[in-house]
């Protein structure tokens, strides 16, 4: 057994135990840092027009930090234990908790971000009906209800519809590619991938569709008035933070999800990946696990990235950070005055 783990530990590269533990340290700071924040803002009253999207990240914040609190410990067990799966889950329920809590927290963000980016359109595109048929009761039932699909969803490998197993280096858990339920498992995989895009796609293109909206109404920035005005804050403000979060969920999941598709069309299996050294006699095969397990920590990284987006861009964060810019822009202009000054002066004397 030790030396079946220093096998998974070589194949792995230098990747410790400190690894694992200090992403968790972040994303737990940042999402317990974004619930309080969030809880503030919903509590003031000059943000009683953004409830529903303060309750959107609410949701993802907490949603992250549940899929810290039940992934991240496992993980650092494992490694603890010379990543050696077996040694701390001999009856394989484990592994099927896992692989349930990689598929919901996995889908949750980045359908949360959807339901974010339709609100933010519906709110900014229609506002008369959004004011009249949209309240935080309405966006409470929408998220409930993303959730439950979503657990539903993750339940299904355990009644049959795919098998949660160990994946290579032995670190995780996630649907199975093997023979024995090979029509099954790439059922589960397609509809996992294709939820998965499907909801980058609507995050895209709602969130294009509200951007659009914005850019035709500051061409009326003129005109506005003073509450129009601050209503235009708040929207700016909401929509940098849905756009950054959205560009973390297409960078992260991208690549996995565009992978996932791709192994399916094309019958590509990873029941290889789980021989531990991998086998070097065939480098197309040793790549294709070391992509896929680089497209899966990118996707892990989703988690500790989300609260930082909205604990960063901020109005306050913004102000500040284009008050310094403007500082050093002036700064350098007046250097680059002065230096040409100095420059036509020096040049009248040569001159004289």
């Amino acid at each position: 057994m030790p030396e079946n783990g220093t096998e998974r530990a070589a194949c792995c590269g230098a990747v410790t135990v400190a690894f694992p533990l200090t992403f968790m340290v972040i994303g737990l700071v940042g999402n317990i840092l974004a619930l309080v924040l969030v809880v503030r803002c919903y509590r003031a009253k000059d943000n009683q027009q953004k409830r529903s999207f303060l309750l959107c990240i609410f949701s993802l914040a907490l949603t992250d930090l549940l899929g810290q609190l039940l992934i991240s410990p496992i993980v650092i067990a494992v490694y603890l234990a010379n990543r050696s799966w077996d040694t701390i889950d001999p009856t394989h329920n484990l592994c099927i908790f896992f692989g349930f809590n990689m598929t919901v927290f996995g889908l949750c963000p980045l359908f949360i971000a959807s339901v974010m980016a339709v609100e933010r359109t519906l709110a900014i595109r229609t506002p008369h009906w959004y004011a009249s048929h949209m309240n935080v009761r309405v966006t409470a039932l929408v998220m409930l209800g993303v959730c439950l699909f979503i657990c539903a969803f993750g339940l299904l490998p355990v009644i049959g519809l795919g098998e949660y197993t160990v994946q290579w280096p032995g670190t995780w858990c996630f649907v199975s590619t093997s023979n024995s339920q090979l029509t099954r498992n790439l059922v589960f995989t397609s509809i996992f991938a294709l939820l998965g895009i499907l909801s980058l796609v609507v995050t895209v293109v709602c969130n294009l569709v509200t951007v659009e909206t914005m850019v035709s109404r500051c061409r009326n920035k003129a005109t506005m008035s003073h509450s129009s005005k601050q209503w235009g804050r708040i929207t700016a403000e909401t929509l940098i933070q849905l756009l950054g979060i959205s560009c973390i969920l297409l960078i992260c999941w991208a690549p996995l999800l565009i992978m996932m598709l791709k192994m399916i069309f094309t019958n590509t299996s990873l029941e290889h990946c789980k021989g531990f050294p991998l086998d070097t006699q065939n480098p197309d095969l040793q790549e294709i696990c070391s992509v896929f397990l680089t497209a899966v920590r990118l996707a892990s990284l989703n988690q500790l990235l989300d609260p930082w987006v909205y604990l960063l861009f901020r109005n306050f964060l913004l102000e500040k950070f284009c008050q310094l810019a403007s500082a050093i822009s002036k700064c350098s202009t007046n250097q680059w005055k002065e230096r040409s000054i100095a420059l036509a002066e020096e040049s009248r004397q040569t001159e004289a």
